[in-house]
């Protein structure tokens, strides 16, 4: 198992974002998150979605080089979406704990009435189930 020892490389592109939303013009001319930010959440938007179908095929043909590249990408395009909307990694790593403590484990919510949580379904919130 690979082992990453150092600051929190999440927190620091959040950071470098955040400044770099703050203050564009001292952004390197080649800054790809500086263009990035310039041509709005729609781009950053796909340029996430983009990455996960890269994230996906690179998985489905185990490809472990390939995938730990594009996830990186991937990655990178979610923070600073997020950066973009003011959501912190902390508050995703957040609402991963409160899922594993609610759960037992980090999962995707239940897609049915969760009567812990309070969520219901689309469906079920028309009365279909």
């Amino acid at each position: 198992m690979v082992q990453y020892i150092g600051p929190d490389p999440l927190r620091s592109l959040y950071e470098a974002v955040q400044t770099l939303r703050r203050e564009p013009s001292a952004a390197p001319e080649a800054s790809r998150t500086a263009k990035l930010l310039a041509q709005g959440r729609a781009r950053m938007a796909r340029k996430v979605g983009e990455e996960a179908i890269e994230v996906a095929i690179e998985a489905m043909r185990g490809d472990r080089a390939a995938l730990v590249m594009e996830g990186a990408d991937l990655l990178y395009n979610l923070v600073v979406l997020l950066a973009d909307l003011d959501i912190a990694p902390d508050e995703l790593l957040a609402e991963l704990r409160r899922r594993e403590l609610a759960f037992g484990i980090a999962e995707k919510l239940p897609k049915s009435d969760d009567p812990i949580n309070g969520v219901a379904t689309a469906a079920a919130k028309r009365g279909k189930r």
